[in-house]
């Protein structure tokens, strides 16, 4: 059969509406029950009902982001099951078009989708996500920084190849720019200790911590004081801030500098890393949800069966999600490479998807 551009938009268009209306379903659903949730934990805190609408908001694109696949495996669900209930699949097949064919426009849209998605959403993302971390600290957890600081107080290291310096805060402000109660320990080149730093606070400026109050030793022992001393710092506001932040508020175009960045300066970029390599296999991971949709839903108009088709592509969903669960702790640990941890589940899907897919077509 010739292949038929007319066709081509038709199904394309069929199968973008399914994931649309997928979508919109489990984002409400989702918006639901995360007002609600918030609801209940600020019931105490009296916080105003416009600050936990827009903290559901700022949140619900990261969320869609992570229902994203299941919204296209149960899209695609539809649409087939759609076309299959409506005779248009029969009739298309009846014509010569392989499942291949068939597949070929959900395949296109899904993939072009996922790279949507990751260079255009994900930043969108992640600037939302940034403020709703920033009412949930104020509000939630009644803190004036988003840093995650342990009873020990907060820990940082700033440097090169040639010297580093190990920064210690008991208290932090104005996220992250101002400490309080700060010990600095100098190294050298082959980590060779150079030195302390005492001070009372240290303020983040341009290109250097201003310290006051500050005693600064030696590596002999010798001590002198100042009442203002500066110490050379690479490290800016926004590097402190999302050395603590989770990925997802970093923007795509962001997080290969960040992780260079951060690599260089002695922090630990793992699961940046990961989440970066995620990211790049999601047009791959919305493909392989289209074979396992058309594995599980192509044979419907001749075999019957809705409810099978639902409970077995929901299974499959979850699967994906649990292996995916895996990998990344996996990768995180260190136990197997960050590249292998965020493509293995996508790889996995689409193996097995199209394993059934030619199963069914060629038998």
């Amino acid at each position: 059969m010739i292949w038929s551009w007319t066709l081509y938009r038709y199904l394309a268009k069929q199968f973008l509406t399914g994931v649309g209306i997928v979508l919109a379903a489990v984002l409400f659903l989702v918006f639901s029950i995360d007002i609600v949730d918030l609801i209940n934990h600020t019931a105490d805190k009296h916080v105003p009902t416009d600050a936990v609408i827009a903290m559901s908001l700022l949140q619900l694109p990261d969320l869609g982001l992570t229902l994203l696949p299941f919204a296209v495996l149960l899209g695609g669900v539809f649409s087939f099951v759609r076309l299959s209930r409506s005779q248009e699949l029969l009739a298309i097949r009846a014509a010569g078009v392989s499942a291949w064919n068939l597949l070929a426009p959900a395949l296109t849209v899904a993939v072009g989708l996922g790279a949507f998605c990751v260079m255009a959403v994900t930043p969108v993302s992640a600037r939302l996500l940034q403020q709703y971390a920033g009412l949930e600290a104020k509000y939630l957890r009644g803190q004036a920084s988003q840093l995650a600081v342990s009873r020990n107080g907060l820990w940082l290291r700033q440097g090169d190849a040639g010297n580093q310096s190990v920064i210690h805060a008991l208290r932090v402000a104005d996220q992250g720019t101002k400490l309080d109660d700060t010990i600095i320990f100098r190294y050298g080149s082959g980590d060779r200790f150079e030195g302390r730093i005492d001070a009372r606070s240290a303020s983040l400026e341009s290109g250097d911590w201003l310290l006051r109050h500050a005693w600064v030793s030696d590596a002999g022992g010798a001590t002198r004081y100042y009442p203002a001393y500066r110490l050379p710092t690479t490290l800016t506001r926004s590097q402190i801030q999302e050395s603590f932040a989770s990925p997802e508020t970093i923007s795509f175009w962001d997080l290969p500098g960040f992780i260079k960045t951060a690599r260089l300066a002695g922090f630990s970029a793992t699961r940046y890393m990961l989440y970066l390599d995620t990211l790049l296999v999601m047009p791959a991971m919305f493909a392989a949800m289209v074979f396992m949709a058309a594995s599980f839903s192509l044979r419907l108009a001749r075999l019957g069966g809705m409810s099978r088709v639902i409970l077995y592509s929901a299974l499959a969903g979850f699967g994906v999600y649990f292996f995916g669960d895996v990998t990344k702790a996996l990768g995180n640990s260190g136990i197997v490479p960050v590249a292998l941890a965020a493509s293995a589940p996508a790889m996995a899907a689409i193996l097995l998807g199209m394993t059934l897919v030619f199963h069914q077509e060629d038998g």
